[in-house]
């Protein structure tokens, strides 16, 4: 057994995708095709820590030449943690890759230069789980097919290659005990069950990795001993660690609201229940045929009502308004305009 810096670190998986033989050789096994030349572009989200910045969030993406001389460009995104900003980060960063002028290929024509947009390929280490899907290792590959028979279609277009791409996942926690293929042995590098006591670190078994992928072992076995890497994966744990919290904290401040919501609302309807009786009562009131006098009377004794009413509703907005809930949302709750409540507020300012 020997011991290996924890590759789920955006710093550690930097330092091995720095050696290009090692980056070509853990693309190929994935993609399932050898790369011939790689130009690896990875993009750094720096944090500081101290006086020092270091990186804690990267997104990788690579231009490849494949063994059948086809060129494509690699998105990979390494998560080690579920956060609620996944999926919106994933996007973005993959709306930047579709839009920059850099990912096309130039081609000579007879009059000029021809640009084809390089096709995509998405790779994704999850720390995590999908919450259906069990395979540690999913291919998402795109099928051409008639829509009248179902019939594949095996050409390849360009239009839809540009606009469309394939994508392969990699659930780190499914990787548990998986060595059925070449791909799973290699990736054996990511199984979190050989964690050590200081979960930077994982032990694995030298002899179950295929001969020709030891130089990733290498690897991350060299970068154990490189004090920058150990103190960045430190700073990357706490930073995860307040982004989780804040998280709950928002969570918690979020259940508040609707459980205040729900209170309004029932309070609401018991006014509403309320305007249901009187309306009743003054039915039954002008049935009766009263006099004049006395339906003078019971609109005044209305006028009160409402008066008192309009009081408990501006008690009410200040009261909500003072738990920290925001003038527009106090418009939406009691459905009232957003300049007749400020003029509540102003005129309460306490």
């Amino acid at each position: 057994m020997v011991q290996i810096a924890n590759p789920i670190y955006d710093v550690v998986f930097k330092y091995m995708m720095n050696d290009e033989k090692v980056a070509k050789l853990l693309l190929s096994a994935i993609i399932g095709k050898e790369v011939l030349s790689l130009e690896f572009r990875p993009t750094e989200h720096h944090f500081p820590i101290g006086e020092m910045l270091t990186v804690l969030r990267m997104d990788f993406s690579a231009r490849i030449l494949d063994e059948d001389g086809n060129q494509k460009l690699i998105i990979l995104e390494l998560q080690k943690a579920k956060l609620a900003s996944d999926i919106m980060r994933f996007r973005r960063y993959l709306g930047e890759q579709y839009g920059s002028k850099e990912n096309v290929v130039r081609e000579p024509a007879p009059e000029y230069p021809f640009r084809r947009a390089l096709p995509i390929l998405s790779i994704y280490f999850l720390g995590h789980t999908l919450d259906h899907v069990k395979a540690p290792v999913v291919r998402v590959n795109r099928v051409y097919s008639d829509a009248a028979t179902g019939e594949q279609i095996l050409e390849k277009e360009e239009f839809i290659e540009s606009l469309t791409h394939d994508s392969i996942i990699i659930q780190i926690p499914y990787l548990k005990g998986r060595r059925r293929t070449e791909l799973e042995q290699l990736l054996a590098l990511f199984d979190q069950s050989g964690a050590t006591d200081d979960p930077h670190f994982l032990t694995v078994n030298e002899d179950d990795l295929p001969e020709r992928y030891r130089p990733l072992l290498r690897r991350l076995q060299k970068a154990v001993a490189d004090p920058t890497v150990r103190q960045t994966m430190e700073a990357e744990d706490e930073i995860i660690e307040e982004i989780k919290d804040y998280q709950r904290l928002i969570s918690s401040k979020e259940a508040f609201l609707a459980e205040k919501e729900k209170t309004i609302s029932e309070k609401e309807e018991t006014i509403l229940e309320k305007e249901k009786t009187i309306s009743e009562k003054e039915k039954t009131i002008s049935e009766k045929d009263k006099t004049i006098s006395e339906k003078e009377k019971t609109i005044s004794e209305k006028d009160k009502e409402l008066l008192k009413k309009r009081e408990q509703l501006e008690r009410a907005i200040i009261t909500i308004h003072a738990s920290g809930t925001d003038p527009e949302k106090l418009a939406d709750i009691f459905n009232l305009p957003l300049g007749e409540i400020r003029a509540i507020l102003e005129n309460h300012p306490d």
